[in-house]
């Protein structure tokens, strides 16, 4: 039987968009027609999981009937964050064994280092970090000279793929490789000297620690606004428009389509095309 592929969102500096991206990720692969399995390991906040809960409550209510994605079930987050890291990757372990019939896994990790995260990221088949374009974001990835904000070295997220990287080739033989992709999210309308400087720098540390960078998604009020009912652009139609329908939605449908395609998930970047 075919692996699932597994991809996971992370990033561990909090605030960056991770769950934003990981919601709008799953959509798109949900309106593609794949089975999606989607583990959330930000155990305190939960904001994957409370996504899809909205989802299933106003579909529910408005008879709308809109694809849901298989969670396995890990127990209370916060008694699973009460308990011991060995207990931890036990349950995280049994989760994703139950998912192994799906085509996808994505798992959105937390803001920081934890042994969750670490397991998480050594079963990607894919990376997708997003980051705000701001050198406080960048710092994590990469340190810069202070004086000249010339590319120093990698910084300890980069650290932390490389050994997610490694452990994969090791288990898995040097063929197992993991596609990391960086994404700018919530990005500024107007363009910025700032932002030119640090996409310089990414593109010089990307050569150096091996990522692609890609489009991720604008700071616009439709993605604020869909969240409480469970809902992306993706779903918006006739039938469901829960707010009212603007310019500017079809344009976050078009940065949604980017991202899926930069991801390289070309059927859901086909499902979109079509629904347009």
């Amino acid at each position: 039987m075919a692996q699932p592929q597994v991809i996971v969102v992370g990033n561990e500096k909090g605030g960056a968009g991770k769950s934003t991206l990981a919601i709008h990720i799953v959509t798109g692969l949900l309106h593609a027609g794949k089975r999606v399995a989607i583990m959330d390991l930000d155990l305190r906040q939960k904001s994957l999981s409370h996504f899809f809960a909205h989802r299933a409550a106003w579909t529910a209510a408005n008879e709308q009937p809109l694809p849901m994605p298989f969670e396995p079930d890990m127990g209370d987050g916060k008694a699973m964050a009460r308990a011991s890291e060995d207990d931890q990757l036990a349950m995280f372990e049994a989760a994703f064994a139950a998912a192994q019939d799906c085509d996808v896994i994505l798992i959105d990790t937390p803001g920081g280092d934890t042994a969750l995260s670490r397991a998480a990221h050594g079963r990607a088949d894919q990376i997708v970090t997003p980051m705000n374009d701001s050198f406080v974001d960048f710092d994590l990835l990469g340190q810069v000279d202070p004086v000249t904000l010339e590319l120093l070295k990698p910084s300890i997220y980069s650290e932390s793929v490389w050994e997610a990287r490694k452990h994969r080739a090791i288990t898995q033989g040097r063929q197992a490789t993991i596609d990391w992709i960086v994404v700018t999210n919530r990005l500024a309308v107007a363009e910025a000297r700032n932002r030119r400087r640090l996409e310089e720098r990414m593109q010089k540390l990307a050569k150096r620690v091996g990522f692609r960078v890609g489009p991720g998604l604008r700071d616009r009020v439709i993605y604020r606004e869909l969240f409480p009912f469970g809902l992306t652009v993706a779903d918006l139609s006739n039938d469901i428009r829960p707010v009212a329908v603007s310019l500017a939605h079809v344009a976050a449908r078009q940065e949604m389509r980017n991202l899926m395609q930069a991801l390289g998930l070309d059927d859901a970047v086909q499902s979109m095309d079509a629904a347009a």
